[in-house]
């Protein structure tokens, strides 16, 4: 397989039968739309990273494939535009899997196997600290959580997931390290007189160090020096307004802050994101 050759249009904005566009910057900035088989990703140049992918799961036709592990880069982009395995190597940072790798796999085999292996394009992937606690397990089952929910209402969903692309990134072999994830899962519901409802619910997930003890700065540079990727902390996961996602990634998010499941930021909070995230310590914590 060749993730040049795909044919797949990616990511369909119409999956939910209203349109939910794929978030994109809002200044302009350059990005390279890259379609994948029931994902698209928009690549930073700049970064080497995704700003923003989107996926399309079908709960009622995914398939069960062999997970593989053929991380490649994406041949239609230019290899420095790629953030590939020369930053994972010898280390314990993680490939993390923005789109996940079982979310597009779904309908015939044939596409089902194309969509997995499209999944282990560099592209898609984003360092991540190592290790797989409470939090990131939680993370990573979100998805589950809200899929489930929407089977009893159209069984698909949409779901948009990318690192927090900030200026303050600790910068290691030459590759910024996104310190936040953000993760929006959308799904349709029936309306009044059939209408279709679309509800969207946003996370983030927060690896910067939690010592405040600690001179970060100093530690970072001593870390870099000794060839070791800057310190992360505990991941935390936080379950957020989609307004602040939108603000700190500077992209446009319109048809999905409408859709919030959260309700509206109290006057007494704006301006300040943390007063108004809701820390998961499980998914039970998850307001859908």
């Amino acid at each position: 397989m060749d993730a040049a050759s795909l044919s797949s249009d990616g990511y369909d904005a119409d999956f939910l039968g209203v349109a939910v566009p794929l978030p994109s910057p809002a200044s302009g900035a350059p990005i390279r739309e890259l379609p994948y088989t029931h994902f698209s990703v928009n690549l930073d140049p700049l970064r080497g990273l995704a700003s923003a992918t989107g996926v399309n799961i079908d709960g009622d036709q995914l398939v069960d494939v062999g997970r593989g592990n053929d991380w490649h880069l994406d041949s239609r982009v230019p290899e420095q535009e790629q953030t590939g395995e020369a930053v994972y190597a010898r280390n314990d940072l993680d490939r993390g899997h923005l789109v996940r790798r079982r979310d597009p796999v779904w309908g015939d085999g044939a596409t089902a196997s194309q969509a997995n292996y499209d999944t282990f394009a560099f592209t898609n992937a984003a360092p991540q600290a190592a290790g797989f606690n409470q939090s990131k397990e939680l993370w990573l089952g979100l998805e589950d959580h809200v899929l489930e929910y929407a089977r009893t209402n159209r069984n698909r969903i949409s779901v948009f997931t990318a690192p927090v692309l900030g200026d303050d990134d600790p910068v290691y072999r030459g590759v910024g390290i996104p310190q936040l994830f953000w993760k929006i899962a959308a799904w349709a519901n029936a309306g009044d007189a059939g209408a279709v409802v679309v509800r969207a619910a946003g996370f983030l997930l927060d690896q910067r160090p939690q010592l405040d003890e600690v001179d970060l700065d100093e530690a970072r540079a001593r870390a870099i020096a000794d060839g070791a990727p800057p310190p992360l902390g505990p991941f935390c996961t936080f379950q957020v307004p989609i307004v602040d996602i939108a603000e700190l990634t500077g992209l446009t998010m319109g048809a999905l802050s409408a859709a919030d499941v959260l309700e509206p930021v109290p006057a007494a909070a704006a301006g300040r994101h943390e007063a108004r995230w809701v820390e998961l310590s499980s998914i039970e914590g998850v307001r859908l």
